[in-house]
């Protein structure tokens, strides 16, 4: 459930959210951080949970600093939790459901954040979030047991424990944040957990023969479709722009 066995391309294809905000999260450490581009940098500081702000009428606030982080740390961090603990749900919940709870819990995570944390907080991160995909899975264990083994019953439970221990115990952690993202996922697990079916590697294995035997099956339509092959030249385009990125944000930095 939590150990990855995929090629990068099958991971990407098998788990196209997560792949999505992975690669959000350090494009956008890429443009703010390290780059420093000053239209990034000026989105940053209008995206990050400003209480003050919000308090004022800038309520995209609450939504917006899921995506953005404080140093390559940070969103190495909170990606490679993703990561690990991102794959399953998208794959037990379906794509609309698990857009919806990360975005929920991590929205949730802020609320708390703003009505409970002090007013000169200013924070950005996807860590509500994950502490939700935590949530969810805690309500697994116990209201919906069939979905979970043992095993990973037993991860969950010694990670989640860490977790929460380390938010106290670190500096310059929101608190509030992780704590309600925790409970928002358990808020939100009995709607999105609904019809869901256990994880099975089986099913990936089964989309890589289908996937396979596509490539391999004779198509006598073939030539006369035509299609420009984005999945080609997609990930092509992606890594040019980075580096046209890294290019121009070092001549700004030489200038």
């Amino acid at each position: 459930m939590f150990r990855r066995s995929e090629s990068f391309q099958e991971f990407i294809r098998f788990y196209p959210i997560v792949s999505f905000l992975v690669g959000l999260h350090f494009f956008l450490w890429l443009t703010t951080d390290f780059l420093m581009l000053s239209p990034f940098v000026a989105l940053e500081n209008s995206a990050e949970l400003n209480n003050y702000y919000v308090a004022n009428g800038e309520y995209w606030r609450l939504v917006t600093p899921i995506f953005f982080h404080y140093g390559f740390g940070h969103a190495l961090f909170n990606s490679f939790s993703l990561v690990l603990f991102g794959p399953a749900l998208e794959q037990m919940l379906g794509k609309p459901k698990f857009i919806f709870a990360y975005l929920a819990t991590g929205i949730i995570g802020n609320l708390g954040s703003f009505f409970f944390g002090p007013m000169n907080v200013v924070s950005v991160g996807a860590s509500g979030a994950i502490f939700g995909l935590f949530g969810i899975y805690l309500y697994m264990i116990y209201a919906r047991k069939e979905l979970i083994d043992q095993a990973n019953t037993q991860i969950i439970l010694t990670i989640s424990v860490i977790a929460l221990v380390m938010t106290f115990l670190r500096s310059n952690i929101n608190i509030y944040g992780h704590i309600f993202g925790l409970v928002g996922g358990l808020v939100v697990a009995p709607l999105v957990l609904r019809n869901a079916q256990p994880f099975s590697q089986w099913r990936n294995v089964r989309r890589r023969r289908n996937h396979t035997d596509g490539d391999i099956a004779f198509d006598p339509n073939r030539w006369k479709k035509r299609r420009f092959p984005m999945k080609k030249y997609l990930p092509k385009l992606f890594w040019g722009i980075l580096i046209l990125l890294v290019v121009f944000g070092l001549i700004q930095r030489v200038l």
